[in-house]
């Protein structure tokens, strides 16, 4: 196969100062507290491995039903339900699962233009299902969104008191550039009380609940919140409610960039529960003391028309909400949603999709991706998108689900698996078809048939006429200030006997420029520039280079590329498919993407942060249900357990966990600990991972049984990280005595 081209535009004569980096973000990195001892229990005093010991033990320790499921102590998302529990809650250790990794990425345009927004509220069978599980769960066809680009804002909802998103959306959501936010709801005759709870008196009542929300809002970095009261005020609480929104709002500026507070469009300024279907002079008044209003979904054209007047200069924070599921007397949802957003957009305002998970709930869960994408692609007119201004710009295509998990072509699981957190950065999807009379086509799909890393890779089917040389289509739109030297990476791979070759294309503007485009048709780039392959890199970029010009099990192929440009602004990322010379008939080609890579070269120069301090904490033991297969002896157990390290979370996508048990410590192996390769436990987010129900033999009294847990580093970079630079703590652990089984 011929190493693929790098085409680009050369840029506008003008040099920009390059970006200034944003500095580091607070790490989240929090020891354990004391450890927890038994009797029998100590640390050894090594310094290059630490080993803790423990004596099993099947006393019952119970962790906090909050934060752990009752029956695997996995971690888990949660709720507040009562203003109680509101109030009282303070940041712990516990809570350290859940906090998502990073901000929102830079992007382009930012959130505070004045370009219609899209919103997304993911409503979906009273919320906090699979996805609670916070380091994933084995559900085999869970609801998967991916088509981000379209979306700005995304609001997690469910009918609890106070809605903290799982930090799996969040993670999702903020590595695409999305904003997330949380709900805060108040319904019916509860909810009236609990209103006049904390409305009806002095300021001091409502100021508390509003700095708990940014307390919630900022620990776990997320970016905001929807107010929705759903039940009548009195007199009172109504009057304090604009003064609420107001302190809320501007506390929670103060403490989350970009921070966002939006009201649902329920109570009016009387106290009554009277939806208004508009932003009108009887909720304006919530409007000016937040950042946004979302309206109820049985509005006409004329309410639009009516909101003009009314939102004035503030017409993009209006957030005409759009049912989905079409219940009620609305304009359009379902497959037809779009009628709703052709009204909306008319008339200049952003839109908010309700329940789009319609199509998972509803329909045939065999047909969810061809349904999602038809969904999509009929509202893609009116979705503009926004583009990723970062890098690195590392992306495997991985949706947070599959049949296994493959880790850079070698499969490490094999089972179902769902990780919303894991989802990696998506591209456009959709069917492009050449301008003009042109014959030339290609469509773009999930693939969860195959995967280079992770569950699932990017298909791309398509045709070349013979009138063409080559057909491109836009995978991700980005608005990146280039730096001096680049370098790209791509692993692919074609599907069948073919001659077609595949090409990674750039396409750069002047750097002063940010105008996002609609997206393209099968675009032919007029200027092209070949990129020189790297050969023989410098010693410090091996780690990322060791893989290049590599042909791989399963037929994947990986080609390294170096770009230099000066002033330029990377705009956009092709791929393109061109015909062999010599060809005159139309060519027909199917090929899956693993990985596409656009990093820094000054970045792989710097050295990478060690993983310290690994530690373990809140093991528990049970006795395994039933024997693995296999030899009568030894007795299996399980073991769970808490991993803590520190890291400066800034510079990893993530961690993987792995694990070695010593002899007879795994079914089927009587092996010891050495270079063999450790088995794969889960992927963590955060500094801290819980090991759940991990088969270990029990070695009988007085003999010690031993388990090692590594915890591996993944750069944003994309890079490998060797095995001997890995986070390692062992356990060792030693049975009283039979009958305390």
């Amino acid at each position: 196969m011929e190493a693929a081209a790098v085409a680009a535009s050369l840029a506008a004569s003008r040099r920009r100062k390059r970006r200034r980096q944003a500095g580091p973000e607070d790490q989240l990195e929090r020891a354990p507290k004391g450890r927890r001892r038994r009797p029998g229990r100590s640390m050894d005093e090594a310094q290059e491995e630490m080993v803790f010991r423990e004596v099993v033990s099947f006393s019952p320790d119970p962790l906090p039903d909050r934060y752990y499921d009752k029956d695997t102590t996995s971690p888990i998302s949660f709720y507040l339900s009562s203003l109680e529990e509101l109030l009282a809650w303070t940041p712990s250790v516990d809570d350290g699962f859940n906090v998502a990794l990073e901000p929102p990425v830079c992007r382009q345009p930012p959130l505070s233009s004045r370009r219609p927004r899209t919103l997304l509220c993911h409503d979906m069978m009273g919320g906090y299902l699979d996805d609670r599980f916070i380091q994933g769960s084995t559900v085999p066809s869970p609801y998967s969104f991916y088509h981000w680009q379209y979306i700005d804002i995304f609001v997690y909802f469910s009918h609890h008191l106070v809605t903290i998103p799982p930090v799996g959306w969040t993670n999702a959501a903020h590595r695409h550039s999305v904003c997330v936010l949380g709900t805060f709801i108040t319904e019916w005759s509860e909810g009236g009380k609990l209103c006049e709870a904390f409305l009806a008196g002095d300021e001091r009542s409502y100021r508390a609940v509003a700095d708990q929300l940014v307390r919630i809002a900022q620990f776990f970095r997320f970016d905001g919140w929807l107010i929705n009261i759903e039940n009548s005020l009195s007199l009172a609480a109504v009057g304090n409610m604009p003064l609420f929104l107001q302190y809320l709002t501007a506390e929670l500026h103060r403490a989350v960039p970009a921070g966002l507070v939006l009201w649902y469009d329920s109570v009016v300024q009387s106290g009554q529960l009277k939806w208004q279907d508009e932003l009108n002079e009887h909720n304006r008044a919530f409007f000016q003391a937040c950042d946004g209003f979302f309206t109820n979904y049985n509005w006409k054209e004329e309410h639009l028309e009516r909101m003009l007047a009314q939102a004035g200069e503030r017409r993009v924070d209006v957030y005409v909400g759009v049912d989905v599921f079409a219940r009620g007397n609305v304009v359009g949802g379902q497959f037809n949603t779009d009628k709703s957003l052709e009204l909306i957009r008319k008339h200049g305002f952003s839109v908010a999709l309700f329940a789009p998970g319609w199509v998972y709930e509803c329909l045939e869960k065999k047909d969810f991706f061809q349904n999602q994408d038809k969904f999509w692609s009929l509202l893609g007119r009116y979705l503009p998108t926004h583009s990723v201004c970062v890098l690195p710009f590392v992306t495997s295509f991985c949706l947070g689900l599959g049949a296994r998990r493959v880790c850079y072509g070698q499969e490490e699981v094999v089972g179902p698996w769902y990780h919303p957190g894991a989802q990696e950065l998506q591209p456009l999807f959709g069917e492009h078809q050449l301008e003009g009379d042109g014959r030339g086509w290609v469509k773009t799909h999930c693939c969860l048939a195959d995967a280079w890393n992770g569950g699932s890779s990017l298909l791309i089917r398509g045709a070349i006429p013979p009138e063409v040389g080559h057909v491109a289509v836009r995978l991700f739109s980005l608005q990146v200030p280039m730096p001096p030297k680049v370098f790209l990476s791509l692993v692919y791979k074609l599907e069948g006997p073919t001659a077609v070759t595949v090409a990674l294309e750039l396409s750069t503007g002047d750097a002063s420029s940010c105008h996002i485009g609609s997206i393209s048709a099968l675009n032919e780039t007029s200027q092209r520039r070949s990129a020189r392959p790297l050969r023989v890199p410098p010693a410090k970029l091996a780690r990322w280079t060791n893989r290049c010009r590599q042909q791989f099990s399963g037929g994947w192929v990986q080609r390294c590329y170096e770009v230099s440009l000066r002033d330029c602004l990377l705009q956009d990322l092709f791929i393109s498919f061109s015909r062999p010379p010599g060809s005159h008939q139309e060519e027909t080609f199917v090929c899956r993407l693993g990985e596409i890579q656009v990093v820094d070269a000054k970045s792989l120069l710097s050295p990478l942060p060690e993983v310290q301090a690994v530690t373990i904490s809140h093991v528990r033991w049970q006795l395994a249900a039933s024997e693995p297969k296999g030899p009568p002896a030894p007795t299996w157990l399980q073991l769970s357990c808490t991993l803590h390290w520190a890291y400066p979370l800034p510079q990893v996508r993530c961690f993987w966990i792995h694990c070695w048990r010593g002899p007879g410590g795994s079914p089927g192996s009587g092996q010891s600990p050495g270079p063999e390769k450790p088995a794969f436990l889960g992927l963590a987010f955060t500094n801290q991972y819980r090991v759940v129900d991990l088969l270990v033999a029990d070695r009988g009294p007085g003999r010690d049984g031993r388990v090692d847990f590594l915890v591996q580093p993944v750069p944003r970079e994309g890079l490998l990280v060797p095995q001997a630079e890995w986070g390692r703590v062992a356990l060792l652990y030693t049975s009283s005595a039979r009958g305390g089984h």
